[in-house]
């Protein structure tokens, strides 16, 4: 086990990956945000499917998902057709348009790691690689463990509502735990 302060500056340095998120999304196209980047991504790694598993995938809410899916669909990058096992559901894929898109986001992505980090060797991106791919694998591992064990989530208690963002309580509640504002007897009387 590494020491502490391993943990701690890895805790940093993390935090700071925001930068490269930043950068990443200065270089999309102006049609295509960084949530509709995501769902063609996924899409394109994954293939077709509901958006009740793409929203899982996203870790994001329905509404969220729903939004970028409508995002996609409008500029022809996926179609959306009728499950053949339940006609309430769609099935999302991509279009050889949505294809387009998605390559030529890889390419600006190529590009810009490649300016970026054009003082790297191909083996320190590769260690690089490597070592990102070992992180998220280790998340990854960890919850599926806890469902193979039929542990509950390591968050608050399930019987607790929630908004569909990482757990948290929905946004009413959040405010409910605040102090109550004091009334005037005119404003009770209204």
């Amino acid at each position: 086990m590494a020491a502490q302060s391993h943990y701690e500056e890895l805790a940093r340095q993390l935090s700071a990956i925001g930068a490269v998120k930043r950068g990443l999304g200065r270089i999309l196209p102006a049609e295509c945000p960084a949530g509709s980047a995501a769902v063609l991504t996924l899409l394109g790694r994954h293939g077709e499917m509901r958006i009740s598993r793409l929203a899982e995938l996203l870790d994001v809410d329905m509404s969220v998902t729903s939004r970028h899916v409508t995002h996609v669909a409008a500029r022809g990058w996926i179609e959306r057709d009728p499950d053949p096992l339940d006609k309430r559901s769609r099935i999302l894929r991509l279009t050889p348009a949505g294809q387009d898109m998605l390559d030529e986001l890889g390419r600006r992505t190529a590009q810009m790691f490649a300016r970026t980090l054009r003082d790297w060797s191909d083996d320190e991106v590769g260690q690089l690689n490597v070592m990102l791919a070992r992180l998220r694998e280790s998340f990854d591992c960890r919850e599926e463990r806890r469902v193979e064990r039929h542990e509950e989530p390591r968050s608050e208690p399930d019987d607790e509502p929630r908004d569909g963002h990482r757990g948290r309580p929905r946004r009413e509640e959040r405010f409910a735990r605040r102090a109550p504002l004091t009334r005037t007897p005119a404003a009770q009387q209204a």
